[in-house]
């Protein structure tokens, strides 16, 4: 059964901790995978979360550590000493270890890696705190299993075994030359099948794909996901093999990237979480509602130049909700679309042309259906039918217009180097808002002749 948090659990386990039942929390926590375990640290004080931590073997703590959240890893780690921290960084890959070390200050930093049992485990984790965190190099690992092209299958067998104790997962094993350079890669299932007297030179794979290290690890991710791959080797400009990344260090950034898609979408501007400060999550909501008070300021504008209009007829009025509100679904619809195609880099084999062509397609289809249906039901309740056309009509010039609108922007946002996220916010509805409106008006003044 899998594991289910509760708040029952939470208090029996922190009851345990206050009476120092060490016999109750080992029994408790042996069962449990670190994934669980740290969500019960979450849900605990610093000082508590400490005490758990040592109790566990080291393994198991260094785990519960490395995919802990970096803002509560920071601070529970202002309870640890250098030394106890060099202690949990021989048990993570160097990845993440150069990871929890750049969250520390530089004093602690450099004892720790001093303090670090494994010297060439510290020699990586070196290495890699000179990169940035979203470049390939800030995500690869250096721990990984390689051979030489003139190595014999059996040489090759006894590397790996070698070389395997300090990788935690093998995957496969990468081939270079005697200067270092990645020509490919060999299966283990090949290796295992292949006569002990060939040489890898004989039964590599040459093709393969491999990152250098300052590609943006979106691009990697893109990389991995269309190409399907556990994991990616990563070179320098010389094509000289530094590190691997694997399929979890790529999900992490896949969810993060999805988060803030997310909250770009939806109008924040920064990366904020529930717990952060009340200053922090007003400051990152504030400009996308300023851009739709502002909105709303305008289109209240537009609707008092037509004050005179609406008092001639005033159930003009009552339509004003439905004209605005599918300018902003339609406009939203569109460019989740082209954010979707944007994201995933597919359909760019489609020239501009065909992408417009498409679009209005679906407008047209869409308008027609929507004012049809609006038409018919205005008819059916008595209304005057030459209010039912002003109302269909502006309903399917804004369908057309939003389609294009939420097509658009997206794409020029995307030239223009900033996230096209941000365009199916609240930027697409204020704006479709101000253009129903206009629209609807215009339209009104043609048909009724003011």
């Amino acid at each position: 059964m899998p594991f289910e948090l509760t708040k029952e659990y939470v208090g029996k386990i922190a009851e345990a901790i206050e009476q120092r039942d060490v016999a109750t929390l080992t029994a408790e926590l042996e069962e449990l995978y670190p994934a669980d375990i740290s969500e019960i640290l979450y849900e605990l004080d610093e000082e508590q979360s400490k005490y758990v931590i040592q109790l566990l073997d080291q393994a198991v703590g260094a785990e519960i550590i490395s995919n802990m959240d970096p803002t509560l890893r920071k601070d529970l780690f202002k309870l640890f000493g250098s030394e106890e921290i060099a202690q949990f960084m021989n048990y993570v890959d160097s990845d993440d270890a150069a990871d929890i070390l750049n969250e520390q200050p530089i004093r602690v930093r450099e004892e720790v890696i001093a303090l670090v049992k494994d010297r060439q485990k510290a020699r990586y984790i070196i290495d890699l705190l000179h990169y940035d965190e979203d470049c390939a190099g800030g995500l690869m690992a250096k721990e990984l299993v390689q051979a030489n092209v003139n190595w014999t299958i059996l040489r090759c067998i006894e590397e790996i075994r070698r070389q395997a104790e300090k990788v935690e997962k093998v995957l496969s094993v990468y081939v270079v030359d005697d200067a270092g350079i990645l020509l490919g890669r060999v299966s283990l299932k090949k290796l295992i099948l292949a006569r002990g007297e060939k040489h890898l030179s004989d039964i590599y794979d040459d093709d393969l794909i491999s990152v250098e290290t300052y590609r943006p690890v979106e691009e990697v991710a893109d990389l991995m996901q269309r190409y399907d791959l556990e994991s990616i080797p990563v070179v320098n400009v010389q094509g000289r093999l530094l590190g691997r990344i694997t399929i979890d260090d790529i999900v992490d950034v896949i969810t993060e990237q999805a988060d803030l898609d997310r909250q770009a979408m939806t109008g924040l501007s920064a990366e904020v979480e529930e717990d952060d400060s009340v200053w922090m999550l007003s400051r990152a909501r504030l400009p996308w509602l300023f851009i739709g008070m502002v909105g709303g300021l305008l289109g209240s504008r537009f609707i008092g130049l037509f004050e005179a209009d609406i008092a001639i007829i005033p159930a003009m009025a009552s339509f004003i909700p439905i004209i605005t509100a599918t300018g902003g679904n339609v406009g939203i619809q569109s460019s989740s679309i082209i954010l979707q195609s944007l994201a995933s880099k597919m359909g760019f084999d489609k020239s501009f042309s065909e992408r417009l062509w498409k679009v209005f397609l679906v407008a047209l289809l869409n308008g027609f259906i929507i004012s049809g249906f609006v038409l018919g039901f205005n008819v059916l309740v008595g209304l005057p039918v030459r209010l039912g056309l002003v109302v269909s009509t502006a309903l399917f010039s804004v369908v057309l217009l939003s389609s294009f609108m939420g097509t658009l922007t997206p794409l020029a946002l995307d030239r223009l180097g900033v996230n096209p996220a941000v365009a199916s916010g609240p930027f697409i509805t204020t704006t479709n808002d101000l253009i129903g409106l206009a629209v609807y008006f215009s339209v009104a003044h043609v048909l009724y002749d003011f």
